[in-house]
């Protein structure tokens, strides 16, 4: 289990869940959607101190929040399998995480004093006294059978994880036209529904339609209610009847 120890903080996942237990929550969609805000606030508090390749590894993890949080607004928003699976790995690993923060104990802290020492745990009784040298000691069911099985299914993996030669149609969509369509309506009725406006429209599109509703919203131009997580968006000027 990856955790990263410094003088201030401490791995993602690990103040991920201290987070969510601070709020007394069980780690669920939900959860993690609501701390998004207190994860984002410390990544901007910490960020001058983090070393650039730890902070890569908190900026995986906060793109993933970014995305429940859309995900939780924005109910009618499609995701793709491989977001969706995102969003379940990020459960998964933080449920994990618990559990090993939980169990860790003593067990714990004396992997913590051998890394430390830099003292090495074998599993083999020919590694011991064997420190710094390089030998190569097969378990006594290998073979070269086995050997040449075991790289043909890893280059088959490997294979398979190569990426697909497509194309890919660019739609570039303008913010200020979406803002602009949003000001038109309102002027047309007093009260719109974002899940009518955006039916049968792209996932981009509709990110810059919502992006355009908190612009707006910002400027005191329009006012917005939602009832409910997953419920959907009502907006219409602001200070209308």
């Amino acid at each position: 289990m990856y955790e990263v120890k410094l003088e201030q903080f401490s791995g993602p996942l690990d103040k991920l869940l201290e987070l969510i237990e601070a709020r007394k929550l069980e780690v669920t969609t939900v959860s993690l959607a609501e701390v998004t805000e207190d994860f984002l606030a410390f990544l901007k508090q910490e960020g001058g101190e983090i070393h650039p390749g730890i902070l890569a590894d908190f900026l995986v993890v906060a793109a993933k929040l970014v995305l429940i949080k859309s995900k939780m607004l924005l109910p009618d928003l499609t995701l793709t399998e491989e977001e969706e699976g995102d969003i379940k790995d990020l459960e998964a690993r933080l449920l994990i995480y618990r559990e090993f923060a939980a169990r860790g104990g003593a067990a714990s802290a004396n992997l913590l004093k051998r890394w430390d020492r830099k003292q090495i745990a074998v599993a083999r009784p020919l590694f011991l006294g064997l420190a710094g040298t390089s030998l190569f000691y097969p378990g006594p069911t290998l073979t070269r059978e086995n050997l040449v099985n075991a790289a043909s299914r890893l280059l088959a993996e490997l294979e398979a994880l190569m990426p697909t030669t497509s194309n890919v149609k660019r739609i570039l969509i303008s913010l200020e036209e979406k803002i602009q369509e949003l000001m038109e309506r309102c002027t047309e009725a007093v009260a719109h529904s974002f899940k009518k406006i955006t039916e049968r429209r792209s996932k981009a599109e509709v990110v810059t339609m919502f992006l355009a509703v908190l612009h707006l919203l910002k400027r005191k131009t329009i006012e917005v209610e939602q009832h409910g997580h997953f419920g959907d968006i009502i907006f219409k000027k602001y200070g209308g009847t």
